[in-house]
């Protein structure tokens, strides 16, 4: 009586529905089985998979060049999915010494107290990577574009390299987005994404995506399943809707970055750009190798007035909103020194050539007239 399918007669939604149930009703035991067995599709409980986590991750899958697709509670999520579902006590990861610094914090400090060892290495010299993958590794991860400073690695030169040495890579393509590139296409064994940053497109969704290609490793939905690392259905429904626009919202949201990088590059109170569509970046050549339809909406400049700058720019530049995540339609900017690398060691950032006047901006799709008026009473 209560079948939704019964009222609807020949019509279907134009919007796919959001399924709010944590549970799911069965006829019998056989129907259990079936179920629990793959033998037939169905879905019992919302921690271990629903209809939109499902039609969400088969959407990316396409999207991706991927066979198969698994959604997670967050980027940090997808990444915890593979890696457990891929190493163990005694292993090895080789590890871009250029990442996000909560997934340095990861392979760096939580990882070592499950016996898994991280060597981390400057993934843009593929003679290091080839070194450090002279000894057994499980995993090589990196950044399709380093967080904050876009440095691109090679991934087509990576991925042979690491199938020499029967070692997965994984890649984070966050952002990069598979709009720009698709890493599975280039070679890599896994692609990772945090869907709550371009994909979703909106700031109102935290998820994030692995996938691959073969069969869908088993111990990836034991994984995800047994470490509580599971979707919301809302959150999966939004980002289906911010899917629908990604190629636009994308595309103008990079060519906006690229005339802003210029713009900025000629502004007094700056003391550098780093974009890779700018020809003084050291990846740039690379960049145009790997990556199509534009250089992506992320780009850093440094203030030379340092951390004063910063906080004289936000409080006089008040349209560009302080917001430690990325990917919205509007512009927004943040300040890797004390968000995204905070607990990095200040060593560390030294190294990386993260500084206390750099400022990471998210550039959105509004006219481009409004984001330099707007940024230019910071810049005074």
């Amino acid at each position: 009586m209560n079948d939704p399918k019964s009222s609807l007669g020949e019509s279907t939604p134009l919007v796919p529905p959001l399924y709010q149930s944590s549970v799911y009703t069965l006829p019998d035991l056989d129907a259990l089985d079936r179920i629990m067995n793959a033998e037939a599709p169905g879905f019992i409980y919302a921690r271990d998979g629903h209809p939109n986590a499902r039609q969400l991750a088969a959407q990316l899958a396409t999207l991706e060049g991927a066979d198969w697709a698994v959604i997670c509670g967050s980027g940090m999520a997808a990444i915890s999915a593979i890696v457990l579902a891929t190493v163990q006590q005694g292993d090895r990861i080789v590890a871009s010494n250029r990442l996000y610094g909560r997934t340095t914090q990861l392979f760096g400090a939580e990882l070592t107290r499950f016996g898994v060892q991280t060597t981390f290495v400057d993934c843009s010299d593929l003679q290091s990577v080839r070194t450090a993958l002279e000894q057994p590794a499980k995993v090589l991860f990196v950044e399709t574009m380093s967080n904050p400073l876009l440095r691109l690695v090679d991934v087509p030169a990576l991925a042979e390299l690491a199938r020499a040495r029967d070692c997965l890579l994984i890649v984070d393509n966050t952002f990069a987005t598979p709009v720009l590139t698709r890493p599975l296409e280039l070679g890599a064994g896994v692609v990772m994404e945090s869907l709550t940053k371009m994909i979703g497109g909106h700031g109102d969704v935290t998820l994030g995506l692995i996938g691959g290609r073969g069969e869908l490793p088993l111990q990836v939905t034991a994984a995800v399943s047994i470490w509580g690392l599971a979707s919301n259905p809302f959150d999966c429904w939004l980002a289906e809707r911010g899917l629908a626009t990604l190629p636009l919202r994308m595309r103008a949201a990079s060519a906006n970055a690229a005339a802003l990088a210029d713009w900025l590059g000629r502004q007094p109170a700056v003391a550098r750009v780093v974009y890779p569509g700018r020809p003084d970046h050291p990846d740039h050549e690379l960049a145009k190798r790997l990556l199509r339809g534009g250089f992506g909406n992320m780009l850093c400049f440094e203030l030379k007035d340092g951390r004063d700058g910063v906080n004289r720019f936000m409080r006089l530049a008040t349209g560009i909103p302080f917001s430690p995540s990325l990917g919205a339609t509007m512009t927004t900017l943040s300040h890797p020194g004390t968000t995204s690398h905070r607990y990095v060691s200040p060593a560390e950032r030294r190294r990386q050539g993260i500084g206390d006047g750099l400022i990471r901006l998210s550039v959105g799709v509004e006219e481009l007239g409004k984001i330099q008026e707007e940024m230019a009473k910071g810049l005074t």
